[in-house]
């Protein structure tokens, strides 16, 4: 049985500390591919197009063969739930162990997604620690036991594990507010998807 990884976000843009929590992910768990999936239409949030944040994932994970970008969600016409995406993908590769990574903010949410305590048990969870005035180990493994108790005490299970990342201090909305001040990116993002930046005035007031 294949061990696949689902990475799912806004992206906007990818950065550097996205690549290094795929990559962690890669080696902590044996992963065979990281499948990327970019949302469409972010609930709210007001992003950079679909085709931009697209072409910034595909610059910055061409190099790693076990990096796949996703456009499942670009057929999408509605809401897309995390559910539907799964089961989606789960008929494109069968016979699948899945994981999914995700931030510590959303698995925290996690309760309250739709037909989330169903999803929980489809797949196992990898917890990146928040890159921002992020927690100690310590304090983040509480905060997962809180949520898993929540499922426990619907009668359900869930199984997450902590990547071990060391804590990158950036965020997309860093590099956002940076282009609009027109300071540098560079240590914050790959050269390619700095240069698409620049290219097409993501992130400034003459924005595409």
């Amino acid at each position: 049985m294949q061990k696949l990884a689902i990475f799912g976000g806004t992206f906007d843009p990818v950065h550097w500390g996205h690549l290094l929590i795929a990559k962690m992910a890669l080696t902590q768990l044996h992963l065979e591919q990281i499948i990327w999936i970019p949302s469409k239409n972010p609930p709210h949030k007001q992003a950079a197009l679909f085709e931009h944040r697209v072409a910034m994932l595909d610059i910055a994970t061409k190099n790693n063969p076990a990096f796949t970008v996703s456009l499942i969600e670009r057929e999408c016409s509605g809401t897309s739930y995390s559910i539907n995406t799964l089961i989606d993908l789960s008929a494109f590769y069968p016979n699948t162990h899945w994981y999914w990574i995700i931030g510590l903010d959303a698995f925290q949410t996690l309760p309250r997604w739709y037909r989330g305590y169903e999803l929980a048990q489809m797949c196992d969870w990898l917890i990146a620690p928040r890159q921002v005035g992020g927690e100690t180990i310590a304090q983040t493994e509480s905060i997962c036991n809180q949520v898993e108790k929540k499922f426990r005490e619907k009668s359900h299970t869930i199984n997450w594990q902590l990547l071990h990342t060391p804590l990158v201090r950036v965020s997309s909305s860093i590099i956002r507010e940076l282009c609009r001040q027109g300071c540098s990116i560079d240590d914050l993002v790959p050269k390619s998807v700095g240069l698409y930046i620049a290219t097409h005035n993501l992130y400034t007031h003459n924005s595409e």
